[in-house]
């Protein structure tokens, strides 16, 4: 059906992808970097900041489970809308807690909040991208979707956080952080003004009605199915332990870089950070990304995962010869990163791809690749969790050499895990 849905399109997908897939990638940096290097400026200590906010990113682990009722009320369109609407209330109530006492507990749980709704907004975002576009055009856009997913990363963690840098030297770090708050707040409602009037309609008529028991029953045998595949619980501890270390590092690298010289981090500023951490390293991210596609394709997934697990893992050196040297120019801290970012880019292709062609295929694929990664955002979750309780107890310098060692199991399961599924490694 090449022209799925053309006559409820009123503009090119191009204009709504670009801006869906951008939105998409706001909440989850956000939450998951942005918001530990305020809470370092403001001085909540690092085991608060990496429990919490490891904590409540559960929800994009947890999304798989309630996906499917999405498809009981409204539209696709009114989801990504809503759940838009609704980030930027809770990104403008978040600046208004920044000045109060206790601002740690009520953002803390208004941002458990934001990531329930980005759940929720990727669920039908993603819904959007595979009912309005044909075969084709998912494969011809599927490079915009990345690219504009990490063009969110790039101006969340770089260019914002160095914004914030900049208005902390003039208006205070309070005052800063209300104002970084609140220029998401906007950009979300703008983005929902934006999405209602340019994404495609769905036809109500073609519009599936479904129960909700009939729902549980399918819920119920995608979970089922998913455990009886073939060498699943090998699968399964291959992409959790995949990222285990990382699990440890991405949390508690900000932080080491933002705490003063004296506790054994780096002492940079804000702007520093966003313009070496998310800048450069997100660049470095996408540059990787590209070159290990190529890499596959040449060699084979099954050859190529090792050498994708020592890209990824070995690179966390960096951050250890970091603590170990405190090195006080920029430009040793920016190597430092940009090696480590493009390593996590180069092997983090590698995860994506054994999940997608030897744990998807079968009956339920979307289903399974979903449940999949939400079983991997787990394994990267918890240990994220007790990194700053670890880094807190034995420091910054010993912290990444136990990092280095948390990289072990990833070698042992990368080393053992089958390939129940045969690789095509031709077209014809």
């Amino acid at each position: 059906m090449e022209n799925k849905s053309s006559e409820l399109r009123s503009v090119k997908p191009i204009f709504w992808i670009s801006t869906l897939y951008f939105a998409m990638g706001i909440p989850f940096v956000t939450i998951n970097a942005v918001s530990g290097i305020m809470y370092k400026d403001m001085g909540v200590s690092d085991s608060k900041i990496t429990f919490w906010t490891a904590l409540i990113m559960f929800s994009w682990t947890l999304k798989p489970l309630w996906s499917p009722f999405l498809e009981i009320y409204k539209t696709k369109k009114f989801f990504v809308v809503a759940t838009q609407f609704a980030i930027g209330i809770l990104f403008a109530l978040v600046a208004l807690t920044l000045p109060l006492p206790d601002f740690f507990k009520y953002s803390i749980a208004l941002f458990a909040v934001v990531a329930f709704c980005g759940a929720t907004h990727d669920i039908a975002a993603d819904g959007t991208y595979i009912n309005f576009l044909t075969n084709r055009e998912q494969a011809k856009y599927i490079g915009w979707q990345g690219a504009f997913y990490n063009l969110a990363k790039i101006i969340s963690s770089g260019v914002l956080v160095y914004f914030a840098g900049v208005l902390e030297k003039t208006k205070g770090v309070v005052n800063a952080w209300m104002i970084i708050m609140g220029i998401y707040g906007l950009l979300f409602f703008a983005l929902a003004v934006y999405h209602y009037a340019v994404l495609p309609k769905e036809n109500k008529k073609e519009k599936e009605i479904r129960k909700a028991g009939n729902i549980r029953k399918e819920l119920l045998e995608v979970i089922t199915s998913f455990f009886k595949k073939k060498n699943i619980m090998w699968a399964v501890l291959f992409i959790i332990l995949y990222r285990f270390a990382e699990g440890f590092a991405i949390k508690i690298a900000p932080l080491f870089f933002k705490a003063p010289r004296s506790s054994g981090g780096l002492g940079l500023s804000t702007s520093d950070i966003g313009l070496i951490y998310g800048t450069y390293g997100s660049a470095a991210f996408i540059l990787g990304s590209v070159l290990a596609g190529y890499f596959i394709a040449a060699r084979g997934l099954k050859k190529s995962l090792i050498w994708l697990c020592s890209a990824f893992n070995i690179p966390f050196v960096v951050y250890a010869l970091l603590a170990y040297f405190q090195p006080t120019e920029l430009l040793p801290v920016g190597v430092a990163v940009v090696v480590e970012y493009f390593g996590y880019g180069f092997g983090f292709v590698g995860l994506m791809l054994y999940i997608m062609q030897q744990i998807a295929p079968g009956e339920h694929k979307t289903a399974h690749y979903a449940f999949a990664t939400g079983i991997m955002n787990l394994g990267v979750m918890l240990p994220g969790m007790f990194s700053g309780m670890i880094s807190d107890w034995i420091g910054y310098k010993m912290f990444f050499i136990w990092v280095l060692i948390a990289t072990i199991p990833a070698f042992v399961v990368t080393l053992l895990v089958p390939f129940s599924h045969p690789e095509k490694l031709k077209e014809h």
